[in-house]
């Protein structure tokens, strides 16, 4: 198989030709490898690559799961995995290895998804632009090198919309499966909460704000793996309630019944939507009329957007002292100079001197939100939101480089109004690729849903998918020039 030919297919049209005999393992992966190579390294998007090993063990794989066995990637944020080092997108961190496999890396390799190296992240998965300084330089666009790929998964958006692998693995503490899978013109759904395992050494991450999955190019791929991974485990602090029946079998076949959907076409405090999103999310419900389903306009739920971002700084800030102290106990060794981004710094320093009850607020106010939502969905089966405010930012404009990380984030926040307090309110959505702007970038609209109905979310999306495809749509082939590409 050539690299042409490994490009039209999406995961499970790679697994179907495995299960025929048609190709191998091996033969996929040396596909995916020349893939990372070329356009992933030009790009910035793949860390920790154990290419030499990735061939031996394509040589010895014995086909499993859904999938067979062909190429994937872990994201660099601390998933814990025998194969392949982490460092967390950190110079403390770096090159961190582990005695064991976490369940979920378990899950997706019994999946038959064989990861042969980790994709990019900003330090400590907490930014939407992945522009670490620990690679050198930042994970670039490939619909416009000058713009971020968003985060904190970019790289793996990178991977997938380049074609190195047709799913990668990616995480959603605050939008980071959506933010880049917007930006990169591909699939990402971000769970319920509690649906996808953490354990065995986590029960919940960022005050259960944070979990994980995929990004694809596909619908029906990012069903098949949900098929794969999803499922509690034994102490698992929270549970998300089971599908009746297959993720898969439900994308492909409609919903049943005409689905009542609202549309929030404003951000919490007046933050302005551009006018890409706005037209994004405008093409978004005259498809969806088109299909049949009855669209409504609706205003957001009451939030006290400024006070939750306030408590995700707070949680955020918690969590990197703890992360931080945690790697200096186990090392032995004080903080030096240069070990954490200026802006991260900050948030250690802050972590360090939280108080305990403001913290215990902060994840009060998470799970008021979550009652808000719930409230807001009734009567609803889904909601439209513009996925992000803007088409992906150019390199820079939110930066770890500034000192301060209550600032930093505060930024973030003008970006991903619609995201963050999904992830406070534990529900499930998806960033779907419906649209680019005249310049040919990706614009994306999200599809939230109540508690557990991935499912629902997943039938839409397919719809959408079937009457406007996107797996189509390439990003150019000259990714030297960053500059926005007129659309074919």
């Amino acid at each position: 198989m050539n690299c042409d030919e490994y490009l039209r297919y999406d995961g499970l049209g790679l697994a179907e030709l495995l299960s025929s005999g048609a190709v191998t393992t091996r033969e996929l992966m040396e596909c995916a490898i020349r893939l990372a190579q070329d356009q992933g390294q030009n790009l910035n998007a793949i860390c920790h690559p154990e290419y030499d090993m990735a061939r031996d063990w394509a040589n010895t794989w014995k086909p499993k799961g859904v999938f067979g066995g062909i190429p994937f990637l872990l994201k660099d944020s601390g998933l814990a995995s025998k194969r392949l080092a982490s460092s967390l997108g950190s110079r403390l961190f770096r090159d961190t290895r582990y005695a064991h496999d976490a369940t979920l890396a378990g899950r997706f390799e019994a999946a038959g998804l064989l990861p042969f190296a980790r994709t990019t992240v900003p330090e400590l998965c907490m930014a939407p632009t992945t522009e670490a300084a620990l690679y050198g330089g930042p994970t670039r666009n490939p619909w416009d090198p000058g713009r971020s790929s968003g985060g904190s998964s970019g790289g793996a958006a990178v991977a997938v919309a380049l074609g190195i692998v047709p799913i990668a693995h990616g995480s959603d503490g605050g939008g980071s499966i959506r933010i880049p899978a917007a930006c990169c013109g591909v699939y990402g759904l971000k769970p319920s909460r509690g649906l996808i395992p953490m354990g065995p050494l986590r029960g919940e991450g960022w005050g259960g704000l944070a979990c994980d999955g995929v990004l694809t190019r596909t619908v029906r791929d990012t069903a098949a793996v949900l098929d794969q991974i999803a499922g509690t485990e034994p102490g698992a602090p929270y549970a998300a309630p089971p599908t009746a029946g297959s993720y898969l079998s439900a994308v492909r076949q409609a919903p049943g019944k005409s689905l009542k959907i609202a549309v929030w076409r404003e951000a919490w405090d007046g933050i302005p939507i551009s006018d890409e999103a706005a037209a994004a999310l405008e093409a978004t419900v005259k498809l969806c009329q088109s299909l049949g389903h009855t669209v409504v306009d609706s205003d957001p739920p009451p939030l006290d957007y400024e006070g939750f971002i306030q408590a995700l700084i707070h949680v955020m800030a918690a969590n990197i002292q703890v992360s931080v102290d945690a790697k200096l106990a186990a090392t032995g060794q004080a903080l030096q100079h240069g070990d954490l981004e200026p802006a991260m710094l900050d948030g250690y320093e802050r972590g360090a001197t939280l108080a305990a009850g403001d913290y215990i607020l902060a994840i009060q106010r998470f799970h008021h939100i979550g009652r808000i939502f719930a409230g807001a969905l009734a009567g609803f089966d889904l909601v439209l939101t513009p996925a992000l405010t803007s088409t992906a930012v150019k390199l820079g404009t939110i930066s770890m480089r500034q000192p301060s990380f209550t600032e930093f984030r505060q930024k973030a926040a003008l970006y991903t109004p619609f995201l963050a307090p999904i992830n406070a309110a534990g529900l499930p959505a998806a960033s779907v690729p419906v649209h680019q702007s005249a310049g040919g970038l990706p614009v994306a609209c999200q599809i939230l849903g109540a508690f557990g109905r991935e499912d629902l979310i997943l039938q839409l999306s397919a719809q959408l998918e079937a009457i406007n495809p996107w797996i189509h749509r390439r990003p150019p082939a000259n990714l030297d020039q960053p500059t926005e590409q007129p659309r074919s």
